[in-house]
């Protein structure tokens, strides 16, 4: 087995790319908050899983949504998040990141594909790294009707 968890460290994920490269794996990845999970998350990750052989999932965490969401956000932390999506088929790792953008993963990664949802399309701060190193940007289309932020309105009555 090549980890023993999809949970990732920053440290393993030199280790983790070399083997995946080695053994001739498309690697895709997608970054998000991913805080109260809906079926147009779902939709996303599986669509980013149809362009590769192995999704990493690189998760923002409590700090890293805090800087560019708000104070009030994550509802869930970046733990349980990613406890949630480390159990999901389409997903075959998990990376947290601090930063506000996975610029810094990327590069690191180096994935074949970065997809992105069409809420940030091509204008995604992604965009310079993945074309620099080579990379592929895609862009899913949301499923109309989810976003986290609704569901929360809808909880808090606004």
């Amino acid at each position: 087995m090549l980890m023993k968890t999809k949970i990732i460290r920053r440290g393993e994920l030199d280790r983790l790319v070399s083997v995946l490269k080695k053994e001739n794996k498309r690697i895709v990845a997608v970054s998000g908050v991913f805080d109260i999970i809906h079926s147009g998350h779902i939709y996303f990750l599986e669509q980013a899983k149809s362009f590769g052989d192995i999704l990493i999932v690189l998760l923002n965490s409590d700090a890293s949504v805090k800087k560019y969401k708000s104070p009030e956000r994550p509802i869930n932390d970046e733990e349980s998040r990613a406890k949630v999506l480390k159990g999901f088929r389409a997903i075959d790792f998990v990376v947290i990141f601090n930063e506000t953008t996975p610029v810094k993963l990327l590069y690191k990664i180096r994935p074949k594909v970065f997809c992105q949802g069409d809420d940030w399309g091509m204008n995604c701060p992604e965009r310079a790294a993945v074309e620099k190193y080579g990379g592929r940007l895609e862009i899913i289309k949301r499923l109309k009707g989810f976003s986290t932020s609704a569901i929360i309105g809808k909880i808090v009555g606004k």
